[in-house]
């Protein structure tokens, strides 16, 4: 496989956020690989404590203003961009007053702070991103997703955009990290997939039960060409899910020097 483009789909990065395990990997891997000549895209929600001045994000009219239904109900798209220095690197955000807007005077996100529709967050994000990236024209040759908030996207990517010349493609890498959440999410996620065009058949990982943080690590490594264990520590269920599935895999690479490791699992591809 021919590696010249990457999009990243994250949950966090720094310095947009606190730092964390998680959101140093979404900077520092990009920018990583972007300085080794690799076309880079980086998208991220743009939860409501994120500080728009102080980071220097503008919205870019050309990108919003599109209308994402889920469960009948519209929400706009909004698209705002920063860029992170020294790389020049571009980070793309994905907003949206209902799923993104609650906590602009907090510092608790959405997904932690009002977790009742966390469902349709990463629904309306993943799309998000997928339809941004059609409207900028700019197709990768591989997709790296990282935190249960980008777990749908594998499973968008080969089912409902399968049939979109620029986006059926990409091998798709899915990180599985120590972030998992408690409880499940909203006992109709599964009707709401199906209106998006999900058949029982792509969502039997998901289970008859309301889902779970595991759950969305099974369909995501379902959907997936690669997975990458991107903490030390991960939960045992999903590492043996992964054994089970033959899916190529790259052990935990270590929390500094990864961005060889990870190139060369990219290209094995």
């Amino acid at each position: 496989m021919e590696l010249n483009k990457v999009l990243y789909i994250s949950q966090e990065i720094v310095p947009y956020l606190a730092p964390s395990p998680l959101a140093t990997l979404s900077h520092k891997l990009p920018q990583g690989v972007l300085e080794k000549g690799v076309e880079v895209r980086t998208f991220m929600p743009k939860y409501g404590c994120i500080k728009e001045r102080r980071n220097q994000l503008h919205e870019v009219i050309r990108l919003s203003g599109l209308n994402i239904v889920i469960d009948d109900a519209d929400h706009p798209l909004i698209i705002k961009v920063a860029t992170l220095q020294p790389a020049r690197m571009q980070v793309y955000f994905i907003d949206n007053e209902d799923y993104f807007f609650r906590t602009a005077n907090q510092g608790e996100l959405e997904i932690n702070a009002h977790p009742e529709d966390n469902d349709e967050r990463i629904i309306f994000y993943v799309r998000g991103v997928v339809e941004t990236v059609k409207k900028l024209r700019w197709y990768p040759s591989l997709v790296h997703c990282t935190g249960w908030v980008s777990s749908l996207a594998p499973a968008y990517l080969k089912r409902i955009y399968a049939d979109d010349p620029a986006l059926n493609s990409p091998k798709i890498v899915y990180s599985v990290c120590d972030d998992a959440f408690d409880g499940a999410l909203d006992s109709r996620m599964q009707e709401k997939l199906k209106q998006e065009g999900f058949s029982d058949q792509d969502l039997a990982a998901l289970g008859q039960n309301p889902v779970t943080w595991i759950d969305l690590q099974k369909i995501a490594i379902d959907f997936s060409d690669g997975i990458v264990q991107s903490s030390e520590s991960v939960d045992p269920e999903v590492l043996e899910y992964i054994k089970k599935s033959g899916k190529p895999f790259l052990p935990f690479p270590g929390a500094d020097d990864y961005v060889d490791a990870y190139l060369e699992f990219y290209r094995s591809l």
